[in-house]
């Protein structure tokens, strides 16, 4: 059974800035759940014609429950508005989210007779390969309060399309944060991006900036990328990241942490997701990055998506670990100071830690 909010160390990020007729959330989202089936304990790709066996097998929501979750696990209160099917993956998904992670669902709803998109995903050498199947999503219904007020939103830009809701949001005061995927069409076209208008910070890849931007390297992309956007982060892989803020005119790099990689699935979305808690708190340009590092980087340690995100507990046991073994850099270290005056008092679990998975159809209790 997985870590619910209850098991987890209790951390408010945002107890400093919370003031009377704040938003009653801290992030909203919306998009798709899928039912992810993962496999892992493959010792290779699977080969045409035979048949492998996995070592390990385990379920848990996915698709935009993957950023939720590792949001919630970071002690923001967050809503998400989805459709569930009326199946028993649809119920699986739905009773993980709100009674396992805490997450409000009264944006959601489940739609009857629809099927639940489902995502098989093997994991070996560090890498994973995906099948997903799904049917047409049901047509959105008109909610007067969605989007609902909340502090920030996380928004995934599609391009050559807009999202009606982000402007919505962004009139309501909400800070809008955006990834955004492969542009599948070759235009990399940032005006086809109509909804960075509305936004505070992009999130891309060094592969998407580049390609948006045309520049020849990730730091120039992420430079040019503030023409459109006031915070432009570029994640740089096994390098680390690089953002540049164009309001303070902050710049800041910092190196990914060397951790084993069983499972990349979610990583992206724990990055953003540690991002912009500390942007929400209020840290600074670097501590911010540092942060949205770290916390992707105990994620890729597990397998699964929503599964992965780390919450309090297990970045108190990271940092506990790290500061207990010898040689370490102190530049390194004073890296993560900032860490001390947010981690919960006390005896930590050791680190790194291993969550059980769940299956489907075993009871609550399993």
């Amino acid at each position: 059974m997985t870590e619910g909010p209850q098991q987890q160390a209790q951390v408010d990020p945002l107890a400093a800035v919370r003031a009377p007729g704040d938003p009653p959330w801290d992030v909203y989202l919306t998009g798709t759940v899928f039912l992810d089936i993962i496999f892992t304990g493959l010792d290779s790709a699977p080969v045409r014609g035979t048949e492998s066996w996995a070592r390990g097998m385990g379920s848990s929501p996915g698709g935009v429950a993957n950023m939720a979750t590792a949001l919630a696990r970071l002690g923001l209160r967050t809503s998400l508005a989805a459709a569930f099917g009326d199946d028993h993956y649809g119920e699986y998904c739905w009773d993980a989210l709100e009674q396992g992670e805490g997450i409000d669902l009264s944006q959601s709803r489940t739609v009857p007779g629809w099927h639940s998109p489902v995502t098989v995903s093997m994991a070996y050498e560090g890498e994973r390969t995906m099948v997903s199947h799904g049917h047409e999503p049901p047509p959105e219904e008109t909610a007067p309060d969605c989007p609902p007020h909340a502090r920030a939103a996380v928004a995934s830009l599609v391009p050559g399309e807009r999202a009606p809701w982000i402007a919505q949001a962004a009139a309501k005061g909400t800070r809008i944060f955006a990834d955004v995927g492969w542009d599948d069409t070759g235009a990399w076209d940032l005006a086809g991006l109509a909804d960075l208008e509305h936004c505070e910070a992009f999130l891309p890849n060094a592969a998407e900036a580049m390609r948006y931007t045309g520049a020849d390297c990730p730091r120039a992309a992420a430079r040019a990328l503030t023409a459109y956007v006031p915070v432009a982060v570029v994640t740089l892989g096994a390098e680390g990241a690089y953002a540049v803020d164009r309001r303070t005119g902050e710049t800041a790099e910092v190196p990914a942490i060397a951790v084993e990689a069983l499972d990349p699935t979610g990583a992206g979305d724990v990055f953003v997701a540690g991002f912009v808690t500390g942007t929400l708190a209020g840290w600074p340009l670097a501590d911010r990055l540092a942060f949205a590092g770290l916390t992707a980087a105990l994620s890729v340690q597990e397998f699964g998506g929503s599964l992965s995100a780390p919450g309090w507990s297990e970045i108190a046991a990271w940092w506990e670990k790290v500061r207990s073994v010898d040689g370490q850099e102190p530049a390194a270290l004073r890296r993560y100071a900032f860490l001390s005056g947010l981690l919960p008092r006390g005896a930590v679990r050791p680190w790194p830690r291993r969550r059980a998975v769940p299956t489907i159809g075993f009871g609550r209790s399993a």
